[in-house]
């Protein structure tokens, strides 16, 4: 006799099917949420200092000769 109809075949892939479609979606959500927990604790700093005007100085001592410091300072 023959099987008029294959939708039962597949029925009994069904719960290993469900187990794949269930890890892939569990794995895609993982991604998202332990990427946020990551930015959260570890923030960008293009991102953190985006808000703050640009105004950089440096300060650097240089000992000339060993006797005398010299202060350095470059303002933007």
């Amino acid at each position: 006799m023959k099987r008029k109809n294959t939708l039962s075949a597949i029925g009994g892939y069904q719960p290993f099917l469900f187990c794949i479609g269930m890890y892939f979606v569990a794995l895609f959500f993982s991604i998202f949420i332990c990427s946020a927990i990551f930015y959260a604790v570890n923030p960008k700093r293009t991102i953190a200092n985006a808000g703050t005007p640009v105004n950089v100085t440096a300060e650097k001592t240089v000992a000339i000769n060993q006797s005398q410091p010299v202060l350095l300072t470059v303002t933007k």
